[in-house]
């Protein structure tokens, strides 16, 4: 995806299917994460951008560096509740382990469909079988209906609540 934030979208419909199993933000954190590789590579003018942590063998040990910076905030803000708009403090350990990895994972699966440089299956395997699967503009779209569809899944959740 162009701006991570495409891959929140697909993040919030887990989320709002399985609320107390998918967290949210440790979604969102692996997705920010495993976008730093091709930002170093963007400001160093060195392509290929997306290399090894743009494949399910480089998605793994970005989840769990999610996962620990997770588990630091989350320690973190529970000495500085003030801080926290989050409500990071309140993850349990199992939704931030589950919605890291589906971050990271679905990360690389999106990020197959529309780049070039993208090898998935490395460093096992070259190619890309799903690059083109969908248009770019399709892919997108996708991604915010799935946002979309979360967030009215969640305000419906909150709102019948009342």
């Amino acid at each position: 995806m162009p701006f991570t934030p495409f891959h929140f979208g697909p993040g919030a419909l887990l989320h709002a299917a399985a609320p107390r199993h998918v967290s949210f933000t440790a979604f969102c954190a692996a997705n920010v994460v495993i976008d730093f590789e091709p930002l170093i590579f963007i400001l160093r003018d060195d392509p290929p951008l997306h290399r090894f942590f743009h494949s399910y063998a480089g998605a793994i040990p970005v989840a769990i560096a999610t996962i620990l910076l997770m588990l630091a905030a989350r320690a973190f803000f529970a000495r500085f509740t003030v801080l926290d708009r989050l409500d990071v403090r309140n993850v349990a350990t199992r939704p931030l382990v589950i919605g890291a990895i589906l971050g990271a994972l679905s990360h690389i699966v999106f990020d197959s469909i529309m780049h070039a440089d993208m090898h998935p299956l490395q460093p096992f395997a070259k190619g890309n079988a799903l690059l083109g699967l969908i248009s770019i503009e399709d892919l997108q779209w996708l991604c915010i209906v799935l946002g979309c569809t979360g967030a009215l899944i969640v305000e419906w959740r909150r709102w019948s609540r009342k």
